[in-house]
């Protein structure tokens, strides 16, 4: 079976990841900074020493990338690398501060720019992390940097990563990327945006 290292995963297993994921070809690997989810590995995202490197076929981050400190952000890039198979990749999404900030801009900070499990999200939320879980005393949900489409590509390819797919989707506020650690020929890429970008959203 081919592994999937499912980072940051919270409560989420692979059935909530990707549809290329969500099948049994692929074998989950949990990890989180939370003992309490549960997770087969506890780490954070730029310290994920007990995984072993190039021990996974993928990788896949969502909406956690944001919590990291700038600083932090090559680090976790290096431990994603480190970790995939040489011909691995890493699925990532995370919110897209370009299309949040337009919001912003119409005075709409306050205002729910969508629902969520969680209820209404703003894009104040987006931004800085959402305030009823911070409130509640789950501090490693503040969001302490962003990314646009620009500069995640620009992030994911001065990490090492050799191809790198991204999509934006506006009306979700979200971000998505496939950055694979070697080169993709033309056929695989467009195999791989098919399998795990929402791409019919």
């Amino acid at each position: 079976m081919k592994m999937l290292l499912h980072v940051g995963c919270g409560n989420k297993r692979k059935d909530r990841t990707t549809p290329g994921f969500n099948t049994e070809e692929w074998w989950e690997i949990r990890l989180d900074i939370d003992a309490g989810v549960q997770p087969d590995v506890i780490g954070t995202l730029s310290d994920m020493s007990a995984v072993a490197s190039e021990s996974v076929d993928a990788l896949f981050s969502s909406h956690n990338i944001e919590h990291l400190y700038p600083h932090e952000v090559p680090k976790a890039m290096q431990e994603f690398l480190r970790v995939l198979k040489p011909d691995g990749f890493a699925v990532i999404t995370c919110p897209d501060l370009r299309s949040i900030c337009a919001r912003v801009a119409e005075d709409a900070l306050l205002d729910p720019a969508y629902q969520s499990p969680m209820g209404p999200i703003t894009p104040l939320d987006v931004i800085f992390g959402h305030r009823a879980s911070i409130a509640a005393g789950n501090l490693h949900m503040a969001h302490h940097t962003g990314f646009t489409r620009k500069t995640l590509s620009e992030t994911l390819s001065s990490a090492g990563f050799k191809s790198v797919a991204m999509m934006d989707r506006p009306s979700h506020f979200d971000l998505w990327a496939i950055a694979s650690k070697s080169a993709l020929t033309a056929a695989r890429a467009k195999d791989l945006i098919q399998a795990h970008l929402p791409l019919d959203k």
